[in-house]
């Protein structure tokens, strides 16, 4: 007998024909590519959601309690690359991420919105806002963030941010607000890098005290 075929009775399929006894090495690399296609697709639903796994939140803002940590996971490290983010060690940055307002409402980019707060505890930080496929929006201004030197704070120790496919500053403005273009009408997500972060961030991500993200005007 063949040893590359199941020694088995040949069952009868309707119409009196024999299944076929198919050999062995086919069942197994059946059983292989299914695995991997289903260890594939897992794979990518996890780095499609890169803030699912381990997060803690601040507000409308999350971050991986094991990103840039030693106890950062393959899938963890893979996110990480997927969604291009430099990460390193937690005491050196943080990363916070934030893809809805306040209310719960998803961010879009037709939409216009004021991110206000104070700046956080640590050496440097910046808001950038990103497009759904992790990159910057082109603008002919090329501005793309707020950082902790170009933001501008009242006489409350608060800076704001405006976002929106069209500057909503009033033409003339003395003081305008500091504003990020992004155009078309698209998934939208902020990341605010917090570089040195105080040790009490470092401990608990979750004591930040978060910008808050509000919608302003219409909102297609």
């Amino acid at each position: 007998m063949n040893a590359d075929r199941v020694p088995a009775k040949p069952s009868i399929l309707a119409g009196g024909q024999a299944a076929p006894c198919w050999p062995r090495a086919w069942v197994a690399a059946g059983i292989v590519v299914g695995g991997i296609a289903l260890g594939a697709a897992s794979a990518w639903l996890v780095l499609k959601n890169p803030w699912s796994a381990q997060s803690v939140r601040a507000g409308a803002w999350k971050t991986s309690t094991v990103t840039g940590s030693v106890d950062a996971d393959p899938y963890t490290r893979a996110r990480v690359a997927v969604g291009g983010l430099l990460a390193l060690s937690r005491e050196e940055t943080l990363y916070y991420v934030a893809d809805r307002d306040d209310a719960g409402r998803p961010l879009r980019s037709g939409c216009g919105y004021r991110i206000e707060g104070t700046p956080p505890p640590a050496r440097w930080w910046s808001i950038t806002a990103y497009a759904d496929d992790f990159f910057l929006f082109p603008n002919e201004a090329h501005r793309y963030s707020l950082n902790g030197s170009t933001a501008q704070l009242d006489a409350k120790g608060h800076f704001a941010l405006l976002t929106g496919p069209n500057d909503p500053n009033p033409p003339g403005a003395a003081t305008p607000t500091h504003w990020l273009p992004t155009p078309g009408d698209r998934g939208l997500m902020f990341t605010l890098r917090l570089y040195n972060p105080g040790p009490a961030l470092v401990a608990t991500p979750s004591v930040l005290v978060p910008p808050s993200i509000e919608r302003v005007g219409a909102c297609p």
